[in-house]
């Protein structure tokens, strides 16, 4: 049942609500961060009763005038009392002042025994008082006893409530999804075509279960979604749960694990008990790296809480009925350190790989986030795909909302190719600093060095295409940058194209020490790329005639995070080690001296190049092309100096 909005509610309700600590129906959503969060406390309780109690005593209570006894008895035998009321310990009761006016007063009552006798001789009307002794020991003992039992049920509810109450500690902080609140279907998901047919079986089980049951088949118990960050593996387990009409139970591996001894194995029950009780449903466990991690990998001992957390959940896996209709889906970008119990048959049986987009799945992808956004007529999503390889569905969202941005901050009616071009240069190289004061020396350097990238990408037959070269200061500390777009999507390189991209790499050192005779720091970041190409392709890839077809990496590394496993291990002897050193350096240096020898030939494109970006700043698009095309084909560049000249403003 879908949660009421806070409007719809009445106030009582919402006052319960309050009271409660919880806005809705056990935490089926997070509440709306637009909304401020009123934090209840029992002191405003107390101090509301206590004022609200002497408020009432005050006001009721008549305003009596103290007067000592002595003057009490003598207004008696003046005749001003007209009515009296004598308790234990005090007498309050009504006289005449001097205006005849009848006032209230009330005095200590003291030992006198011929009180009474006077009060008769002046006729004076008097009364008792007699103590209800229920009502004193009800105010005496049963008020606080009922006051502190409140106090006692309302401290235990606050602790047991919501999933950082105390006594819920060993309840699963999940958060449940109910069959209309999910509201993705397939149709939200692009660019991942073979994982959602992959899923559509699971898709067919939760809804006709009897199509599988009656020829004896089951289906998998679980289903392990891998990919890279970014690539959609949580919004597809959204996407079946909302396809499939069923609860959805999301939790990430991390919120499973405590500092508390059992608490972790105590949420795991909970969880499937949970699930159990609402099939059929889907369980997504996000992060699964974070829980599954192999046992034995602690160096503190195997009997730790994760490992037990670990544990119960493959004890619950196996205790899982097929036909409940329960599927559990998980989703990690590391599967290689997972145990190997949770990924045998009968566990995780099934495993989807979720891979980068090509530019198809980058277009459609495109396609699906640009719905919401005014685009001109101009915009060419396909092209806008070319120009974002490697790019995964995340990265895609976010060059959607930032060109958005950049054609909010022109005030600009759509969005066009030029504010797409913006964002996909900000994601890349970062924030564009024009106002950076950069001294004219250090420019010219820029100049040089980015000219040599471009020219040495130009002339070679496997470097990626330039598509834009800039001396404009972005990021951090990139003071210019050579944007390279392969033609098409690569899943493997040769030997012959990683040399290519190492000179590409080296051509702006080396355009430096040609024009100056000396250089800079500014090629730090490409001898680090550099150096990684090489050692990769001595120690990893087998590309080392000296060394031959060996790999001597013997680190797993995950296929989708460019991140190890433990440390470094090395299974060599020292003179491999030495011969491996020899062989990156032989390799950097032949690429070095083949960029030399490729920029001295092509210096006079080397200058004009330099002193167009230092005139323009950027050049791309058609004047970059017919630049390309001139190179290539050793003609002057008179033209293109003409049509740089007659265009005006940055290009």
């Amino acid at each position: 049942m879908a949660k009421k909005s806070d409007e719809e509610l009445s106030p009582m309700d919402r006052f319960m609500n309050r009271l409660r600590g919880s806005s809705g129906d056990g935490g089926s959503q997070s509440p709306d961060p637009s909304q401020k969060k009123v934090h209840f406390s029992l002191w405003y309780f107390i101090v509301a009763l206590l004022l609200i109690t002497w408020l009432q005593g005050y006001l009721a209570e008549p305003q009596r005038e103290k007067i000592p006894y002595s003057e009490f008895k003598q207004w008696v035998r003046d005749g001003k009392i007209e009515n009296l009321v004598l308790q234990p310990d005090k007498i309050h009761g009504e006289f005449k002042d001097d205006k005849g006016q009848t006032q209230h007063f009330v005095t200590l009552r003291v030992e006198d025994s011929d009180l009474v006798q006077l009060l008769d001789q002046k006729g004076v009307k008097y009364t008792g008082y007699a103590e209800n002794k229920w009502v004193g020991l009800l105010l005496s003992w049963l008020l606080p006893l009922a006051f502190f039992i409140f106090f006692w049920s309302f401290l235990i509810k606050r602790m047991g409530a919501g999933p950082q109450g105390v006594l819920s500690v060993g309840k699963a902080r999940v958060k449940i999804f109910a069959e209309k609140e999910v509201g993705i279907t397939f149709d939200d998901v692009a660019g991942i075509d073979e994982a959602k047919s992959e899923l559509e079986e699971i898709v067919q089980f939760l809804k006709y279960p009897d199509k599988f049951q009656k020829l004896g088949g089951r289906i998998p118990k679980g289903v392990l979604l891998v990919g890279a960050p970014g690539t959609g593996k949580t919004l597809l387990a959204k996407a079946v749960a909302g396809e499939a009409g069923v609860p959805f139970f999301s939790i990430s591996g991390s919120e499973f694990v405590e500092m508390f001894v059992g608490v972790g194995a105590a949420r795991v029950r909970d969880l499937f008990g949970q699930a159990k009780e609402q099939a059929p449903c889907i369980i997504f466990i996000d992060e699964l790296d974070a829980l599954g991690k192999a046992r034995g990998l602690n160096p503190m001992g195997g009997h730790d809480e994760r490992e037990q957390t670990l544990n119960q959940l493959l004890v619950e896996m196996d205790g899982f009925d097929p036909r409940s209709g329960v599927i559990i889906m998980a989703a990690t970008n590391r599967p290689e350190i997972l145990d190997p119990a949770l990924l045998r048959p009968g566990r995780f049986d099934r495993h989807v790989a979720i891979d980068k987009p090509d530019i198809r799945g980058r277009e459609a992808i495109l396609k699906i986030h640009a719905k919401e956004v005014k685009l001109d007529p101009e915009v060419d999503l396909k092209k806008i795909a070319g120009l974002t390889p490697g790019f995964v569905g995340a990265d895609l969202a976010n060059l959607v909302n930032e060109a958005a941005l950049v054609a909010a901050r022109r005030d600009a009616e759509t969005v066009t190719m030029a504010d797409f071009q913006g964002a996909v240069d900000r994601i890349i190289g970062g924030l564009e600093k024009k106002n950076r004061a950069i001294n004219p020396k250090e420019k010219e350097i820029v100049a040089y060095h980015e000219s040599g990238h471009a020219l040495t990408a130009m002339m070679l037959p496997h470097a990626d295409p330039v598509n834009k070269i800039s001396i404009i200061p972005r990021g951090i500390a990139a003071l210019g940058y050579t944007q390279q777009l392969p033609t098409e999507d690569r899943y493997l390189m040769t030997r012959g194209e990683l040399l290519d991209r190492l000179k590409v790499l080296l051509g702006g050192r080396v355009s430096e020490e040609i024009v100056f005779g000396d250089i800079s720091t500014g090629a730090m970041n490409d001898l680090q790329r550099a150096t990684d190409i090489a050692r990769s392709m001595v120690t990893e890839y087998g590309m080392s005639d000296r060394l031959g077809p060996l790999t001597y990496a013997r680190e797993p590394r995950s296929a989708y995070m460019d991140l190890g496993i433990g440390s470094r291990t090395r299974e060599y002897s020292e003179q491999t080690a030495e011969g491996i050193d020899e062989e990156i350096s032989r390799i950097i240096e032949e690429a070095y001296q083949a960029t030399r020898s490729i920029l001295k030939d092509q210096r006079e494109n080397l200058e004009r190049l330099a002193r167009i970006l230092l005139e323009r700043e950027s050049i791309e698009g058609d004047e970059l092309k017919t630049f390309i095309a001139e190179v290539k084909a050793g003609h002057g560049h008179r033209e293109l100096a003409n049509i740089l000249s007659s265009a005006g403003g940055e290009i």
